[in-house]
């Protein structure tokens, strides 16, 4: 982020109608470095009117990435447990001699995760869902960025590995009702939360700054 005082003058200096060349030569010949230079004259952009307007600049906040991180991490937990009891479902469901695991303790454990993630992930998401709304700037969050595409590259793995591990055992006729489920349920997870943060993704995209 460019220097206050150094984004001052660039400010000052194109309201004058002084050119970025200019302004820039004469930074650089003050001591500034060309990084810093360039980064105070990418916070401004000329208008018609012959004041220089402030460019938006990326929402940092301490406060806000805890929130994220929490949301992204509750989100784990949620899908992680949802896909575990519904798994142990299948194999109360359907039996295989050969599966000596008790899924009885499996439903336990994901239920009482299930009771005690779901609703704080869901007011969570609630509740940062309402202050993206009031305030437009944690668009620009660069954590909730990076925590969006990190979780679209995780579900579109899943769903590629869940097609490619279908294909396959379809080719080895080893395709059981049991083992065609699970790839189901594994599909319909990723695709949920694929589907849901790329619409939020292209959102948050429509809303940058142009250049």
């Amino acid at each position: 982020m460019a220097n206050t005082t150094l984004e001052e003058f660039v400010r000052d200096a194109l309201n004058q109608g002084q050119g970025r060349e200019a302004i820039s030569k004469a930074l650089l010949a003050a001591g500034w470095t060309s990084k810093e230079v360039d980064a105070a004259l990418e916070c401004w952009i000329s208008t018609d009117f012959g004041l220089a307007a402030p460019r938006p600049k990326p929402y940092v906040s301490a406060r806000e990435a805890f929130l994220f991180l929490v949301f992204f991490l509750l989100l784990g937990i949620v899908a992680y447990n949802l896909g575990s009891l519904l798994f142990a479902l299948i194999d109360l469901r359907v039996a295989d001699v050969l599966d000596v695991s008790r899924p009885e303790a499996k439903i336990r454990g994901a239920i009482a995760a299930l009771v005690v993630g779901t609703p704080l992930f869901a007011w969570l998401g609630w509740r940062l869902s309402v202050q993206r709304r009031t305030n437009p700037a944690m668009q620009r969050s660069p954590v909730r960025k990076w925590l969006t595409y990190v979780t679209l590259i995780i579900a579109a793995s899943v769903l590629v590995g869940d097609a490619i591990g279908l294909v396959y055992n379809f080719l080895a006729g080893e395709l059981s009702t049991r083992l065609g489920l699970k790839m189901f349920v594994l599909a319909a997870l990723a695709g949920g939360v694929f589907i849901y943060f790329i619409r939020d993704a292209e959102q948050g995209d429509e809303n940058e700054p142009q250049a």
